[in-house]
């Protein structure tokens, strides 16, 4: 019994099943590439383009004027953009306040102009399509 298992894992791994370890590495990589496309847009001042972009949760949860006029009062002063690095990234499948489905929570380390260091926390979320786009978006 424990050869026939040894056997059907080595067999798996053969013909390229991917682990469950991989596949959400592979996830995070999507999610964090539209995270960084996302913030470029919030970088640049485009506050009405990243709402558009933003997961289908986000926009029922926030209007597209009041996204606007959040980022105006809160990120606008910080502002120009100096760095930022990924300094963590999780999976999950569950986030307080939000319905079950497949996320990542990023956490960058930024400066910018107004504000030497900050914490940016990203969260893009897998949507219907199957598209990852921003779910929500923190600065501490």
């Amino acid at each position: 019994m424990r050869r026939t298992a040894v056997w059907m894992v080595a067999l798996l791994l053969v013909l390229g099943a991917t682990p469950l370890w991989a596949q959400n590495d592979q996830e995070i990589g999507k999610a964090t590439t539209a995270a960084e496309a996302w913030l470029a847009l919030v970088d640049a001042g485009n506050y009405t383009e990243s709402w558009n972009t933003a997961a289908a949760y986000f926009k029922g949860a926030v209007s597209r004027d009041q996204w606007k006029q959040s980022l105006t009062a809160v990120r606008k002063p910080l502002g120009d953009t100096i760095s930022r690095k990924l300094s963590g990234a999780t999976y999950t499948t569950s986030l307080p306040g939000a319905p079950d489905g497949e996320y990542v929570v990023l956490q960058f380390e930024a400066s910018f102009q107004n504000k030497k260091s900050a914490v940016e926390t990203v969260n893009p979320m897998k949507d219907k399509d199957g598209a990852w786009r921003v779910s929500g978006y923190y600065i501490k």
